[in-house]
């Protein structure tokens, strides 16, 4: 039985000073070291381009190869370096050391050259010599830089080309540890660390799941930019923001890279970074489907029309024809014409219950199973579903009708076939 004072004790609540103390004797028979929060100082973000590249933080400037991410970094560090303002409008900047790390492109024949032509005082801009020990985020060198330089600003590009060997990028594990260093030493040193990095080819997937490797990578960011180019204008180049986690996300910038001119900056950019990171087919895809939609909200509609209003959008053959496919609609001849027409049930649930049901038919005989089906509008919805499953599949299928007992007796009602032949439908 437990004593009244006891049970008090453990109900109600204790002094500050009884916590204070038991806190005080845990830290006494362990090794833990705990921080109280009234402890920590409250400091102010500082930044070397707000709100993009802040100081003390890892920044990521990502996008498809040949973008301009190297040469819009390098018109940075130019300015950065003589104290002008990086565009026009922004303030002249402190003039900084920057260390910067290649593992792509010549330092004298590339490097050099763009940043003569832009301006830059090469004297402040220092590379950590790695022709023969190759440098990696885990480098004793990188923070012994950092305390003979001063450098406020370090760029590695690309990210990926100091991983370093014995490390998977895609493993989170590995790669979590390294993002942790990278910051400790950028909160350290007070300095901008910036990574560019290459993306990959998913063009459906959001921008922020594009970088290559493991999303560590910008979980440990607190800064995301994207580069890409504009379609219809080749020269132009936008920075957009897609994480920024310091501060509100500032407008996407653009500039331009002309053949005769040179970089040149244009200023803001009303345009999302999704456009820009490779997602544009995403896009396309779903306003063909809006498309499609519109155009067949009152009922079926003649091939030729949809496709002939379709090229009047601006909407290719290829892309409409994944959207019809996307959207299960039917394609049937009326006469001498084939129509499109959407499904009358659109049902995600049904669609695949539907193919459940006729996948063992698909298994004995292809051309059976499309008799069957595309009258019901989901043989398009077969292709997309189980294209690849059953590629093999479909290849070796030459025998005709060949069912499975109970998928021969439904087929049999529904005057399919019988015994192996096709009745002549009614």
């Amino acid at each position: 039985m437990v004593k009244g004072r006891t049970l008090t004790n453990a109900i109600l609540p204790q002094p500050a000073s009884s916590y204070n103390r038991k806190i005080g004797e845990m830290s006494k028979n362990t090794d833990v070291k705990l921080i109280s929060m009234d402890t920590i100082p409250i400091e102010e973000v500082s930044w070397l381009l707000k709100p993009f590249i802040p100081y003390g933080k890892i920044t990521i400037i990502q996008g498809d190869p040949g973008e301009g991410k190297t040469t819009l970094v390098l018109q940075i560090i130019a300015a950065l370096t003589t104290g002008r303002p990086i565009w026009d409008g922004l303030p002249e900047t402190e003039r900084i050391h920057v260390i910067y790390q290649t593992a792509e492109d010549g330092l004298s024949d590339t490097i050099k050259p763009r940043l003569v032509a832009a301006g830059a005082d090469c004297a402040r801009v220092l590379v950590i010599d790695d022709s023969e020990k190759a440098l990696t985020l885990d480098d004793d060198r990188l923070e012994q830089a950092l305390e003979q330089t001063g450098a406020r600003l370090v760029v590695l590009d690309p990210i990926q080309g100091y991983i370093g060997s014995g490390v998977d990028m895609h493993r989170a594990n590995e790669i979590r540890p390294l993002m942790h260093r990278l910051a400790k030493l950028a909160e350290k040193y007070s300095c901008s660390v910036i990574l560019i990095g290459h993306m990959n080819k998913n063009s459906g997937d959001k921008s922020s799941y594009r970088g290559l490797g493991s999303i560590d990578f910008q979980a440990a960011a607190r800064s995301v930019l994207v580069v890409g180019r504009i379609k219809d204008d080749p020269t132009l180049r936008v920075v957009c923001p897609t994480k920024s986690s310091l501060a509100p996300e500032g407008k996407a910038v653009a500039f331009r890279l002309d053949p005769e001119q040179g970089f040149q900056w244009v200023g803001q950019y009303d345009i999302s970074a999704e456009l820009l990171s490779g997602s544009s087919r995403r896009h396309k895809m779903r306003a063909a489907q809006d498309f499609l939609k519109e155009i067949l909200t009152d009922g079926a509609v003649p091939q030729t029309e949809i496709e002939t209003a379709a090229e009047k959008a601006g909407i290719k053959p290829k892309t409409l024809r994944n959207a019809r496919y996307e959207l299960g609609v039917v394609s049937s001849k009326v006469g001498r014409q084939w129509v499109w027409r959407c499904p009358k049930n659109n049902s995600r649930r049904q669609d695949a219950l539907f193919l459940r049901k006729w996948s063992s038919c698909l298994l004995e005989n292809e051309s059976c199973f499309f008799q069957q089906v595309a009258p019901q509008g989901a043989k398009a919805l077969l292709i997309r579903s189980v294209k690849s499953a059953f590629a093999l599949l479909l290849a070796r299928v030459t025998e005709p009708c060949r069912l499975a007992p109970e998928i021969r007796s439904g087929f049999e009602k529904d005057n399919q076939c019988n015994g192996g032949k096709r009745l002549p439908q009614s």
